[in-house]
């Protein structure tokens, strides 16, 4: 079983067991959180696809990590004008486990 979960703006695939990085989330490491906005359960042959989230549906996660991606530079220049600028960013994660789905008060766990 897996689901389509959406979180900031991005959609993951979660089953049980696994792991996944998501934009930034408030928690610490250890605690649990809930996804509401599910957009697609899966069950082997079983499929529901929301319009636009499946009701009744969440995916539980507990927060493995918390960390920084890469850092990447933006540069912007205007030839003969000595413009030159350099910014650089560092996105933060949070590293999700799924622990359970539920769905209608059915669950699934590892």
């Amino acid at each position: 079983m897996y689901a389509i979960v959406e979180s900031g703006g991005r959609q993951y695939r979660a089953e049980v067991g696994h792991l996944f990085s998501v934009e930034k989330l408030p928690g610490k490491v250890g605690e649990q959180i809930v996804l509401d906005n599910v957009l697609l359960l899966a069950d082997g042959e079983n499929i529901q696809v929301g319009q636009p989230t499946v009701s009744g549906a969440s995916v539980v996660a507990t927060v493995v990590e918390q960390y920084k991606g890469d850092k990447i530079f933006v540069w912007k220049y205007r030839p003969r004008k000595r413009y030159r600028r350099r910014q650089g960013h560092r996105q933060q994660y949070t590293r999700l486990r799924t622990d359970e789905i539920k769905f209608n008060g059915q669950e699934e766990q590892e």
